[in-house]
């Protein structure tokens, strides 16, 4: 076995800094479908118990890591996802705003940080990033929350190469950029770029040395063989993204998935598990639909091998109920918050 405080530190929310993997674990980039649909669809219990097998050999402290999700850019959004309020064609009540002053954004990432959160995330509703004085602002909002000893993630769209590299330079920690749903399913949820720009992305992020925060949505309609085909390509990958959010779909009035059901608590865990087995030294965030689901549900995805948790804005609100809630239900159950880092 690993010494302990080692993989602590390695694994401290950034696969990329880890040791190789504990005996017994696999990480492999050559998984066929039909290997992912059969650990997706083993008994639950079994497939819980694999995946935390699996969770506990590789992160052997008992931790999760609370992530601050900040919007600096809202609405106005040019895409036609279908899950999304910021689509500027959808009537969802969500106005086009402007980009946050830096102040402001780093006065709520202080505030995050006080909370507990070690990694704060910056998001705004572009289709690709447009160099000139906005990109910079989102740099130096980017040296900012670096200089708070915090992790620092964006999700701006589509980067060129340039931009990744100037990025990486401003200190950022990690880019998020979801794939949302499997190739096969991907043009039934959006139409306004295609699969490949998104992996092209992805490549730049990686090629300039960005972690890479990859993940996708549940509950817009695909098969259970879409499900499994979003995360065997994000397995098959050369470098698995060291961040993976699992966002359950948050059905929104006005957008063309308005009518969707609420995603089923076993659904959630079943991708969740599956994920942790397919990427195992991946960070595995519990990210949207986070709030419509019960402390038991949380938890189950927590044992089944999430790691990280996303608040959204109301975590920087003093006193939020919804906050309080989460600090109450990682005490109840002995889990403790992952600790910020000490470098700049």
């Amino acid at each position: 076995m690993p010494d302990t405080a080692a993989a602590s530190e390695s694994f401290h929310g950034h696969a990329h800094h880890a040791a190789p993997p504990p005996e017994g674990v696999a990480v492999r980039h050559d998984w066929e479908l039909a290997e992912v649909r059969a650990i997706y669809s083993m008994p639950l219990l079994e497939l819980v118990h694999r995946a935390q097998t699996v969770h506990r050999a590789v992160f052997q402290e008992n931790k999760v890591q609370l992530c601050s999700l900040l919007s600096i850019k809202t609405g106005g959004c040019p895409e036609d996802c279908g899950y999304c309020p910021q689509a500027a064609r959808y009537k969802t009540g969500v106005k086009a705003e402007k980009l946050m002053a830096v102040p402001e954004v780093l006065s709520a990432a202080q505030k995050a940080r006080s909370a507990g959160a070690t990694r704060f995330c910056m998001g705004a509703a572009w289709r690709e990033v447009k160099d000139g004085p906005q990109f910079d602002s989102v740099l130096e909002m980017v040296r900012g929350v670096r200089a708070l000893g915090m992790e620092a993630c964006a999700t701006l769209g589509m980067l060129t190469e340039s931009q990744a590299k100037r990025l990486k330079e401003a200190g950022l920690s990690a880019y998020n950029h979801n794939l949302d749903t499997s190739p096969e399913h991907y043009g039934d949820i959006i139409s306004t770029r295609v699969y490949d720009d998104r992996l092209r992305t992805l490549g730049r992020v990686r090629d300039a040395g960005i972690s890479v925060c990859c993940g996708g949505i549940i509950g817009m309609g695909e098969s259970v063989d879409d499900r499994c085909n979003l995360l065997r390509t994000l397995a098959n990958q050369e470098h698995h993204p060291e961040s993976v959010p699992v966002n359950a779909l948050v059905a929104v009035e006005g957008t063309p998935l308005a009518e969707q059901p609420r995603v089923e608590t076993v659904d959630m865990v079943r991708t969740i598990a599956t994920a942790r087995i397919l990427m195992p030294q991946s960070m595995v965030r519990l990210s949207a639909g986070r709030q419509q689901m019960n402390e038991e549900a949380q938890l189950l995805c927590m044992m089944a091998g999430a790691n990280s948790l996303f608040f959204g804005e109301k975590l920087l609100t003093t006193g939020n109920p919804e906050y309080t809630q989460d600090m109450a239900l990682l005490e109840k159950a002995g889990i403790r918050p992952l600790e910020p880092r000490q470098e700049g």
